[in-house]
């Protein structure tokens, strides 16, 4: 995945099929999801220990495009990057393809920066502004 800076193994387990046979379409922003937590571990912007109302992000808007269907026992990865920095908010786009780069799912989220004390939207934190160019180049 050249184009995205870091990538998260997600194994298909039985549990994420639908009626079908193959992976609910649900579920999908869920492997998004915990690749993104894990790229905000990976740049030290999050730790496991940490409380989640500590991250200071909200979703606040989320798309899927789907490519292929994904069946029980896939083991693929999900890309990501931030290909927006605004004022209050960060949107993320994710690739979720199996280790030869076929694609099965594209998506993205916009991502509000919020301090969960004062219930008010904030800055997006320098540090992560600092984090994230480093990482992206």
């Amino acid at each position: 995945m050249p184009n995205y800076p870091f990538s998260y193994p997600i194994e298909v387990r039985y549990a994420d099929l639908d009626p079908q046979g193959h992976v609910n379409n649900a579920r999908y922003m869920t492997y998004f999801e915990q690749a993104r937590v894990h790229y905000l571990i990976h740049l030290g912007l999050f730790s496991q220990d940490q409380s989640f109302l500590e991250i200071g992000i909200i979703v606040a808007e989320a798309s899927i495009t789907y490519k292929a269907p994904m069946y029980f026992g896939t083991q693929a990865k999900v890309g990501v990057r931030v290909t927006r920095l605004g004022n209050k908010s960060l949107t993320m786009e994710y690739e979720l393809s199996d280790a030869g780069g076929k694609p099965y799912a594209t998506g993205s989220t916009v991502l509000v920066t919020f301090d969960y004390k004062t219930h008010q939207t904030i800055p997006v934190p320098q540090s992560w502004r600092d984090a994230f160019s480093a990482n992206q180049g």
